[in-house]
């Protein structure tokens, strides 16, 4: 489980929208990005609300690639001209994937989009799967960056959370990828789990850090709908505990140099996730893979939402189509859309971004911006849209200004 796969759309009406003009064409399309999802796991975890599915003892590799580079096949007219500047491999567990398959995908996308000279490709491990041979084999293929999910270092959280590796393997795993070629790789930690206190939420903190990754997605346990711990909800600790972990382990990150760019997200200096940034900036991305989602801009200012057919097996039955769906974004849906992804960051986005990534006017946000300044939600700054640290903690309520 990571917070690098794509935001999921809510499509809402925006009560903070004042329709004073026409949208405008877009003269400058946003940075493209790539997700692919691979939806295969050992083992489902209670807690994952994400398209995974328990692998069966042979993964269907070649097939699945070539239904890969087909659904991208059926993407390429919309991206025609543009380069890819991030890959993210996400899942399920990538790292299951053979080098080879993952090299033949590559090679496939790159015959079909140009890459950036500077692209990050990013591929999601799970301790239980490393191999250091597969991982050196990973490395020479041009993935520059793993994203590891060790959720935590403590055997009794990960007995219950239901992960398959243990603390000692977490410590290699981060060993091994370094050994590997990576000199950039993020560790996903989990904290609020079952029966934890300040003390082992810290302690977890403590390890991840001294294995020095140049990224750290912390974040909060949630008790996901469809998911076992939604159905059988475990022990979780008590809100003053969450608030002090929370404040607690963000000064501790902030003491090693770890600086949050979003809210749950930390790096070193020079160091966030390209992949990340480009998703919370409004930017562009074709999702492929059973169950991905996807986002495209369109010079005559289009903004278009694609999902992909969620079941692997129906993904991978040539009678039916990779695309379940697609909705083009319409003016009042915008400001909503945009705002849930730029006030994440935490020092938000210029302002003159909005009516880039939009096509809108900046005053269409006049009302709703009026309205969370005055809240105390959202900075009285003309030239940025940005969260004040109250609405970074309530962004729900923030974005409460921007919708009816």
């Amino acid at each position: 489980m990571t917070h690098d796969t794509p935001p999921q759309p809510l499509y809402l009406g925006a009560a903070g929208f004042t329709q004073q003009a026409p949208r405008e064409p877009l003269t400058q399309l946003p940075p493209l990005s790539l997700y692919i999802h691979i939806p295969w796991c050992v083992r489902k975890c209670p807690y994952c609300d994400f398209n995974s599915h328990t692998a069966s003892p042979v993964l269907p590799e070649d097939e699945y690639v070539d239904a890969l580079l087909a659904d991208l096949d059926q993407d390429l007219h919309a991206v025609y001209g543009r380069e890819l500047s991030s890959i993210f491999f996400g899942g399920g567990t990538p790292s299951l994937f053979s080098a080879e398959s993952l090299g033949r995908l590559l090679k496939g996308v790159e015959a079909r989009i140009p890459f950036a000279s500077d692209i990050e490709i990013t591929l999601e491990a799970n301790p239980g799967t490393f191999e250091q041979e597969k991982f050196v084999a990973y490395r020479a293929l041009g993935i520059n960056r793993l994203s590891i999910g060790i959720q935590s270092f403590q055997q009794a959280k990960l007995e219950a959370l239901g992960r398959i590796h243990n603390g000692d393997e977490a410590i290699r795993a981060a060993d091994m990828a370094r050994q590997a070629g990576f000199d950039n790789f993020n560790l996903d930690l989990m904290h609020g789990l079952p029966d934890q206190s300040l003390d082992d939420a810290l302690s977890d903190l403590r390890q991840a850090i001294a294995l020095k990754p140049t990224h750290l997605s912390w974040y909060q346990l949630t008790l996901e709908p469809n998911t076992v711990f939604w159905n059988q909800p475990p022990v979780l600790p008590e809100d003053d505990t969450l608030w002090d972990i929370q404040e607690a382990g963000q000064a501790l990150l902030a003491e090693h140099g770890y600086a949050q760019y979003e809210v749950s997200a930390y790096a070193q200096p020079g160091r966030p996730a390209r992949h990340n940034l480009n998703y919370w900036s409004f930017g562009d991305f074709i999702g492929i893979g059973a169950g991905a989602h996807g986002k495209l801009s369109h010079p005559d200012g289009r903004i278009v939402r694609t999902w992909k057919t969620r079941l692997p097996k129906d993904y991978l039955n040539p009678a039916k189509n990779f695309q379940a769906g697609e909705k083009t974004l319409t003016a009042e849906e915008l400001p909503f859309e945009f705002l849930m992804n730029a006030l994440r960051l935490t020092e938000g986005v210029d302002a003159a971004l909005y009516p880039q990534r939009t096509g809108l006017p900046l005053d269409s946000l006049s009302i709703g911006r009026r309205a969370a300044e005055q809240s105390g939600l959202l900075q009285v700054e003309p030239s940025r849209l940005v969260a004040t640290a109250r609405g970074q903690l309530f962004l729900n309520d923030l974005l409460q200004h921007f919708l009816t």
